[in-house]
């Protein structure tokens, strides 16, 4: 199988997931009752949160899709190739969660692009 197409299941998928979580954890807002109770409470509630169940399912995906990567692609292909899913979270976060990105993050995702593109070459 070609690397190039486990490293976008990898990259989709983590993507894919980390959005999701981030939505599903800003909508639920700080927890605040750190008691044994009140933890149960709070994972029972998440536990019913769509979007966190499929987040994990992307999680999953990402897990077994990084795994079949390493078993057919050396590790210093690998890991570095799967960083590009932080570039794009940088993009969607500004994108799709409307947060604020500083410059340095910024610089952060473009570096890590280009020597993804190093990879590719």
């Amino acid at each position: 199988m070609n690397p190039w197409i486990l490293v976008s299941c990898v990259v989709g998928a983590t993507v894919l997931s980390d959005l999701l979580q981030s939505f599903e954890m800003k909508r639920h807002g700080e927890i605040e009752d750190l008691s044994p109770g009140g933890i149960g409470r709070v994972l029972v509630a998440l536990a019913r949160k769509k979007f966190l169940v499929l987040a994990v399912f992307f999680m999953a995906i990402s897990f077994f899709s990084f795994m079949t990567l390493v078993s057919v692609a050396d590790l210093s292909f690998a890991v570095p190739a799967t960083a590009l899913s932080m570039a794009v979270e940088t993009i969607l976060a500004r994108v799709v969660l409307k947060e604020h990105i500083d410059k340095w993050r910024w610089a952060g995702a473009a570096l890590v692009a280009a020597g993804v593109l190093l990879l590719a070459a």
